[in-house]
């Protein structure tokens, strides 16, 4: 018996290859993706976020006193040395010129070489980025740690004893300045009780190395994200129909807080995440310094004073870039944690 069936004519039992299931083509259906949506939005707004901190960073470099030539031969250093290294680096060239090449190379992956170490500012990047990033993650994670668990005891019994103590020291590690926090954790934990190094001992992010400086970020961290998760469970416990309605079934103001109010607050708790990284990546700069870690952040401080300038738009283009991406995730977590929301979507 011949069973064959014509392609493509009408009464035909066949599929497009290109449609699934639903019926949409496959490149359709992620097209009205409000994730992709939201993402591509993102990005596109990236381009002249990323452009014009570039830009805004070249010229700040270049308006300071001094220039790399000088600092490269030092204050003995003859005018002629000095002019002649000028021209050798092109800093003679107007700032213009200098930034349209830099922009070229930098669009094409090559972000230049390092006036001072005379190395790829990639090459560099690659050596000192993981430090940065393994003390932030770890900064973050203690962070949550304490944050959480502390909010939400604090929020069970609000006015108690945990929650005024753990008010107190949360305004404590916001008004502490970081360097100042910083050189108080060494004096106890480095000098009085030898626990941790004072200084990093090698070049790689060994914990013990990134403990001291991770603790540093994350107190005033802490204090922050504790008063504002605590707040907003309060707010969630005391105005929502759904506490309000899980209270009056039965369950306990724990479970309530744990297992509903928690995970509503968590929107807000990422937001403030995402907005605050940027803050977070800036104080890096200092702590890294102050314990001697090789992380890009001390070295972003080297690079400036050695009017080092492809090396400083390397890191800060990088430094950018993490921003911009983090503020992405945070947007794309918003229809993990809660589907109702939908970027874009009108819900007439």
């Amino acid at each position: 018996m011949n069973t064959s069936v014509t392609v493509g004519q009408p009464g035909s039992s066949s599929v497009e290859p290109s449609r699934q299931a639903g019926g949409a083509p496959l490149h359709r259906r992620l097209a009205r993706s409000p994730a992709l949506r939201v993402a591509g939005r993102r990005l596109l707004i990236a381009i002249p976020v990323l452009w014009g901190v570039t830009f805004l960073t070249f010229v700040v470099l270049n308006a300071l006193p001094g220039d790399a030539a000088s600092a490269l031969l030092g204050a003995n250093a003859t005018p002629q040395e000095v002019r002649a290294l000028s021209i050798k680096l092109h800093l003679n060239e107007p700032l213009l010129v200098r930034y349209g090449h830099w922009l070229g190379a930098a669009l094409h992956g090559d972000l230049g070489t390092s006036l001072y170490y005379n190395q790829s500012v990639t090459s560099i990047l690659w050596q000192r980025l993981p430090v940065t990033i393994e003390l932030v993650v770890y900064a973050l994670v203690i962070t949550f740690v304490v944050s959480v668990p502390l909010a939400v005891v604090s929020a069970r019994r609000p006015r108690g004893g945990i929650d005024r103590t753990s008010m107190a020291l949360s305004m404590g590690g916001l008004s502490i300045a970081p360097y100042v926090l910083a050189l108080l954790l060494i004096l106890v934990f480095a000098v009085d009780l030898r626990w941790l190094p004072a200084l990093a001992q090698g070049t790689g992010g060994d914990i013990r190395d990134l403990t001291l400086p991770a603790i540093t970020l994350a107190i005033p961290l802490i204090g922050f994200y504790t008063r504002f998760l605590r707040a907003d469970l309060l707010e969630q416990m005391q105005s929502e129909d759904y506490t309000v309605t899980a209270l009056a079934k039965g369950l306990s103001r724990g479970q309530v807080l744990t297992r509903h109010a928690l995970r509503n607050s968590a929107i807000g708790l990422i937001t403030v995440i995402g907005l605050n990284l940027a803050t977070l990546i800036g104080a890096t700069v200092i702590v890294e310094q102050i314990f001697g870690l090789s992380g890009i952040g001390s070295q972003l401080l080297k690079a400036i004073n050695n009017r080092d300038v492809p090396l400083v738009e390397g890191i800060v283009l990088v430094f950018a870039t993490i921003v911009v991406l983090a503020n992405l995730g945070t947007d794309l977590l918003y229809d993990v944690l809660d589907p109702r929301i939908r970027h874009g979507r009108s819900r007439s």
